[in-house]
């Protein structure tokens, strides 16, 4: 088993995580159960899938909990686009989200593909 406390790419997910539940706080209402919703989730199965796949015995399981980790962090990096286009974000919270989903995109992606050389 692996320890996710020892991951830079944890740390930047629970970092993500964490943001993303503070700037969705001043979401409009009636999206309480849209992009709210949606993003949150999204932003909360990153970490889950990195410690789920962290508990798993097989290299193949570890990646494939990773792969849709990143396929999270996608989705995210999306969601913070749509929510700054619809204006439910200022600018400089949008950046830095951005700039944070895509760090942490890039890092997931560098940890997977040290994976792939492994096998």
């Amino acid at each position: 088993m692996r320890d996710y406390h020892k991951l830079r790419a944890f740390e930047l997910v629970d970092q993500l995580a964490l943001e993303i539940y503070k700037c969705t706080k001043s979401f409009p209402k009636e999206e309480m159960f849209g992009l709210t919703s949606q993003i949150r989730r999204a932003a909360v199965s990153v970490p889950s899938n990195i410690v789920e796949g962290c508990a798993k015995s097989s290299q193949a399981d570890y990646s494939r909990f990773l792969e849709i980790a990143y396929g999270s962090v996608c989705e995210v990096e999306y969601q913070i686009s749509l929510a700054d286009r619809l204006g439910y974000l200022d600018s400089q919270s949008a950046k830095e989200t951005a700039s944070l989903a895509s760090e942490t995109g890039r890092v997931l992606n560098g940890l997977l593909r040290s994976l792939r050389t492994e096998a």
